[in-house]
């Protein structure tokens, strides 16, 4: 028997094959190519698998989320037999006497040159979509595996660790947990799995080593205990809590439809967080009453270069849509310091959490801004969008996000485009700055929306991303506790409501602190609303306290 120790990021008991995630490292030899006919034909297989994985990935969507969802993979379908496109494939490797790869990179870097440099705004938009096509090929060519996820049966995937654009492409069907050397409780690997409700460990270091693939692993989300070939006492305690927590899912199924009210009649509005438009069925069989955060920088995270205008109210249209009039806050691109995105072209900070991130690259790049805010503020016509700046600090720059926004709308009133006029705006309140000017801030804006993962990272100088911070890292500290108070009552004195959309807000051991403080909302992964509703439904909130306020 195997026993690994990790930290529990995402609760949960399940068996399964390890499987490490497959990384390819994209190195294309610009050496001539030793046989010409045999790479004409392996470009021709791999552009007919390319047309294979189109068709099954749009009849998919289809199925899913209907004929619109379905047009990107059908467009890219497209580009594989566009007849220009295929002959400066075939082209390059004549020219050139190149290998099949080499030849799909010179052809899809000119050709998406081509389309970047066209003064039609749609044309220039296919560019991103000829990289993906190009992609797609070279993926093919080399056998590069498709989500990273080569394996006919659900595995346990287990990773050094993995970047939020890796997490994207993941084929989300086929993982039953996440294990992982590094990371920590706020990775995104740990982000992902809370959403899909599976579990996951993190910080399992130089004892989680590839030799372990494909090796049958038992493991518990909760404790962050890994077991391989247990032995019978180990198996019979992983067996007893999994099928506790069996036990437990039937008994949170009579938690839908119920409201989230405390005994003594306190309401509580328990929203989820998002990542993107897929993740809305996890909210929806969840019974979520809305959705408290949107991160809409994933769609950035996903792209190969800048999401078009278009592209942003598809998908933010879709989710509010899919609401069918519940809340859905969608937060501003939160890019930097721990998610980069290569076409921004950020400089290399030394301290990127204190540096060019979230509302300050959206106030630098006024264009991106106002790509992003008419996508929102379209997409508020089809349900009730609410929008959310990050990373604010000042007064100023609420009032400069605003300006914006009524830029914004003065353009889709001059082009006679519906939006809704009285779309909610609000703010997250992340940094003590925030704290301790929130009085003022609260007199801008609709709502707060506090981010208790930076609260806590920026409150207490511990690197959020850090695994070996252990107890230094405490969300519980009476500091954090305080500053939400505070933020709550300056809320409340202007009128405005207040939530949570950090991984605090999950927390059942603090919501009757959440309760006496006077929190309006918490919003959090899919997979914790029916448990938090439960608790709720326990609670007295007239005789909750500020005790864990104290030192």
């Amino acid at each position: 028997m195997i026993l690994m120790q990790g930290k529990g990021v995402s609760k949960g008991v399940v068996k399964g094959p390890i499987y490490f995630y497959q990384r390819g490292a994209v190195t294309i030899s610009t050496a001539k190519a030793a046989d010409l006919e045999k790479e004409k034909q392996r470009l021709e297989e791999a552009k007919e698998k390319s047309m294979e994985q189109l068709g099954a990935l749009a009849d998919k969507a289809r199925e899913e989320a209907g004929d619109e969802s379905a047009m990107l993979f059908e467009t890219h379908a497209m580009f594989v037999e566009d007849e220009d496109f295929v002959d400066c494939m075939n082209n390059a490797l004549d020219e050139e006497q190149c290998t099949a790869e080499r030849a799909v990179e010179i052809a899809g870097e000119q050709f998406a040159a081509m389309l970047a440099a066209m003064d039609d705004a749609y044309m220039q938009a296919r560019a991103a979509d000829i990289k993906d096509v190009a992609r797609r090929i070279l993926n093919n060519l080399m056998g590069m595996v498709e989500g990273g996820i080569d394996s006919e049966e659900p595995v346990i995937l287990a990773a050094d660790d993995l970047a939020p654009s890796e997490t994207l492409q993941l084929d989300k069907s086929r993982i039953l947990g996440f294990i992982t050397q590094g990371g920590s409780g706020n990775s995104h690997t740990a982000i992902l799995a809370r959403t899909m409700g599976i579990p996951a460990i993190c910080g399992l270091g130089d004892s989680l080593r590839e030799e372990l693939n494909g090796r049958l692993a038992y493991i518990d989300g909760e404790t962050g205990k890994v077991a391989i070939d247990p032995d019978d006492i180990t198996l019979a305690a992983f067996q007893a809590k999994y099928e506790k927590q069996q036990e437990m899912k039937v008994l949170m199924e009579t938690m839908k439809g119920k409201a989230d009210v405390t005994l003594d009649g306190r309401e509580m509005m328990v929203y989820c967080n998002i990542g993107s438009p897929e993740d809305v069925a996890a909210v929806l069989t969840n019974d979520g009453q809305g959705i408290g955060l949107f991160r809409s920088e994933f769609l950035y995270l996903a792209a190969s270069d800048y999401p078009t205008e278009e592209e942003q109210f598809k998908a933010y249209k879709e989710v509010a849509a899919a609401m069918d009039g519940k809340r859905v806050v969608i937060r501003t691109l939160d890019i930097g310091a721990d998610k980069q995105v290569g076409y921004f072209e950020l400089q290399k900070e030394e301290n990127p959490a204190l540096g060019v991130r979230a509302i300050r690259i959206c106030l630098n790049r006024p264009e991106v801004f106002r790509t992003q805010l008419r996508a929102l503020y379209r997409a508020s016509a089809y349900g009730k969008v609410a929008i959310m700046f990050p990373m604010i600090t000042s007064v100023w720059e609420v009032r400069e996000c605003k300006r914006a926004c009524q830029k914004v709308m003065a353009e889709l009133d001059a082009e006679g485009i519906p939006y809704n006029k009285e779309t909610e705006i609000g703010i997250m309140i992340e940094t003590p700055a925030s704290v301790l000017v929130a009085g003022e801030l609260a007199k801008e804006v609709d709502f707060f929306s506090v981010g208790t993962n930076d609260l806590t990272q920026y409150t207490l100088a511990c690197d959020r991303q850090a695994n070996d911070l252990g107890k230094f890292f405490d969300p519980h500290h009476p500091a954090v506790l305080r500053a939400l108070k505070m933020a709550t009552d300056a809320a409340h004195k202007a009128g405005i409501w207040i939530g949570i959309c950090g991984e605090l807000g999950a927390d059942l051991s603090l919501l009757e602190t959440f309760l006496a403080i006077g929190i309006d909302e918490l919003s959090v992964s899919p997979s914790s609303v029916l448990p938090l509703r439960s608790e709720i439904r326990k609670s007295i909130a007239k005789t909750c306290t500020l005790e864990k306020l104290e030192c």
